[in-house]
């Protein structure tokens, strides 16, 4: 038996916005063919991809829920290795989207517009 990791799915309160933040700041772009729409507006899926890598990420947004997500201690997070490790860091303080360093291990993370904390890590 053989297991393959797909994606991970997130709920967002603003779908737009979510959508934006992604392909600015990890340049993740749309999965066209995997976008689910409700027919009755409940709710719309949308898969973004990486440029390397085949993990998705499902963002999905529901109409009635009408409050911000509760991430518990945000414990949990994703994480991203890019080439460019200054040339990211640099895009993510003008996003004003880094939330956290670890100047010792060479890492930091950033959070998305629904708190959702992303690890990014240098190619090693």
């Amino acid at each position: 038996m053989k297991f393959t990791y797909v994606h991970n799915n997130i709920n967002v309160v603003n779908l737009d916005k979510s959508i934006a933040f992604y392909q600015k700041a990890l340049n993740l772009k749309i999965d066209e063919d995997s976008t689910i729409n409700a027919e009755d507006g409940s709710f719309k899926i949308i898969y973004l991809k990486p440029q390397a890598g085949t993990n998705l990420i499902e963002l999905t947004w529901l109409r009635d829920f009408d409050r911000p997500y509760n991430l518990g201690d945000n414990e949990f997070h994703m994480a991203f290795v890019v080439d460019d490790f200054e040339e990211a860091k640099k895009l993510h303080q003008e996003m004003n989207c880094i939330v956290y360093e670890n100047h010792d291990m060479g890492i930091y993370f950033i959070a998305d517009p629904d708190g959702y904390w992303i690890e990014i890590l240098p190619t090693k």
